[in-house]
């Protein structure tokens, strides 16, 4: 499941799956007591995709929070949001990003995080999708002239099509005229004079 399809709720607890969309609002499923809700459209709604971290310098996507997380835990779940204090989670919080903005990042804000990231590992979420890279830069030029033709091919395709329309346009002009020329000749031929 992709974080745009997880969803944190204003006033709820907890995270969210969309489920479907209403007239009036959304139905959600509850990952921690399955229930479904209808959250009405007047309810803030923030997709986990959209929600980023305050650091001094920019915002860091929650994604990439939860890829550092999961690699300083290696793999396994974080400290417990519920019984730790307010030191304990600013203490996690510069271990997981030293740059954090400790004016506008709460721990209310650590303590959701942390929460979250708990969740998301209790359901099997965290899963970080590594770019391939190609093993050298020669497999990366044979990836490039792969590429290159097939929209050779393509592009060829398109232009015997283009071709080959006018073509079929001119025998069908030509084969009219000749057909023209063909009735218009024998009448030239003839003789007024019958014999």
């Amino acid at each position: 499941m992709e974080l745009k399809e997880i969803l944190a709720i204003s006033g709820y607890s907890g995270l969210f799956k969309f489920i479907s969309q209403g007239r009036n609002g959304i139905v959600v499923e509850s990952f921690t007591d399955k229930k479904r809700s209808f959250i009405p459209a007047t309810t803030k709604v923030s997709s986990l995709e959209d929600i980023a971290i305050f650091a001094n310098d920019k915002e860091v996507p929650l994604k990439d929070i939860f890829k550092i997380m999961f690699e300083k835990e290696n793999g396994a779940k974080s400290i417990d949001a519920k019984t730790s204090s307010p030191d304990e989670l600013k203490q996690y919080m510069e271990k997981i990003l030293p740059d954090y903005d400790r004016e506008k990042v709460y721990v209310s804000d650590i303590k959701k995080l942390v929460t979250w990231y708990n969740i998301l590992h209790d359901h099997d979420l965290l899963k970080f999708d590594e770019e391939v890279q190609p093993a050298s830069a020669e497999e990366e030029t044979k990836s490039d002239n792969k590429e290159t033709d097939t929209l050779k091919q393509v592009v060829t395709a398109k232009e015997k099509q283009t071709v080959a329309k006018p073509k079929a346009a001119e025998k069908k002009t030509g084969t009219t005229e000749k057909a023209k020329t063909t009735k218009s000749s024998p009448k030239k031929e003839r003789s007024p004079v019958k014999k």
